[in-house]
């Protein structure tokens, strides 16, 4: 079994070594500039890991689909910045800003058109079940994105409808990547569901944090402005809730601070990080990824994974959890 390190190695490379079509310049080269600027890679590591928990022949072939995942990921990043108007994208200028709105959408479709086409460089017995679980899973991703749009403008979200939202945007893609690893290495049905749900809960306990660093993070290391999710006033597991503990005076607050505009950002900002330490909502975000990270090694016992198997994913999973950026 390779190490963490190893196969982080092995994703690196195959991103570096990635190749668009050059022409026209203006399609592909916003492509390059994304694909550049960094990132976890999450989604293709957790592939590749799931893969070589049943398989050390880690080939071209076998690379290629992990490399559709993230292709597919940047191309949801590539339109969501213009959805939320970000300025910043892991430190540098988004698509959008750098070139315009038009380059970001067109740029975009034809990542999620290459996507399917790394994917089916992968010639092997379950490539018919690979392109199903891909194909669910990109339209769960426009489902996701569709609700976290929606819910801006409602004037309440539950929790059980903010989970729906993440589980659809963020875990259902995180799900896939590990159940494709599984699909493409030929592992038992029930062992791959078993990565599809410990990708689910990792998934939600992921993007708690993500919504804890864009408020609490440091903007040096989180790679985009904190305080943006508050700006726009999206719906986050901190917003969702504040808006579940506050009656009264205190909702009215929660209101007031709500409706500050940009020309009092700092202001907007600090209120709202001070009332959510005053509610514990801060603590209880690090409870909640705590509860889901558990969640997520959970659906790996009882499935036939062996403790070494199971160390290998609990490693990867800390990584996701325990992070600041």
């Amino acid at each position: 079994m390779y190490s963490l390190k190893e196969l982080d190695a092995i994703v690196s490379r195959a991103v570096n070594n990635l190749k668009f079509v050059k022409d026209p310049e203006g399609l592909y080269e916003p492509l390059e500039y994304m694909m550049s600027i960094g990132g976890k890679r999450l989604r293709p590591r957790l592939c590749l890991t799931a893969f070589n928990l049943f398989s050390d022949n880690i080939d071209k072939q076998i690379v290629s689909p992990s490399l559709a995942l993230e292709i597919f990921h940047t191309f949801t990043l590539l339109h969501d910045d213009i959805m939320d108007r970000a300025d910043t994208r892991r430190g540098q200028p988004t698509v959008c800003r750098k070139w315009n709105d038009n380059v970001a959408i067109l740029s975009g479709d034809v990542m999620c058109i290459l996507a399917y086409k790394y994917l089916t460089e992968y010639t092997g017995p379950n490539l018919q079940q690979a392109l199903e679980l891909f194909i669910r899973t990109g339209a769960e991703v426009c489902e996701g994105q569709q609700y976290d749009m929606e819910f801006e403008t409602m004037p309440a979200v539950t929790q059980e409808e903010y989970l729906h939202m993440i589980g659809l945007k963020t875990a259902a893609l995180i799900a896939c990547s590990a159940k494709m690893g599984a699909v493409i290495a030929g592992a038992p049905q029930a062992m791959a569901d078993a990565l599809y749900d410990f990708g689910w809960q990792i998934g939600l306990a992921f993007q708690i944090c993500d919504d804890y660093l864009d408020t609490f993070g440091d903007e040096n290391v989180f790679g985009k402005k904190i305080g943006g999710d508050i700006m726009v006033g999206k719906r986050t597991w901190l917003l969702v809730e504040a808006f579940k503990r506050t009656f009264g005076e205190s909702r009215r607050e929660l209101e007031r601070i709500m409706a500050m505009d940009a020309s009092q950002a700092r202001e907007k900002i600090s209120q709202m990080q001070q009332m959510y330490v005053r509610l514990g909502i801060k603590d209880d975000a690090d409870a909640a990824i705590e509860h889901y990270h558990a969640e997520a090694l959970g659906r790996l016992q009882g499935k036939g994974f062996s403790d070494s198997q199971i160390k290998q994913m609990a490693d990867f999973a800390a990584t996701l959890v325990h992070r600041r950026d």
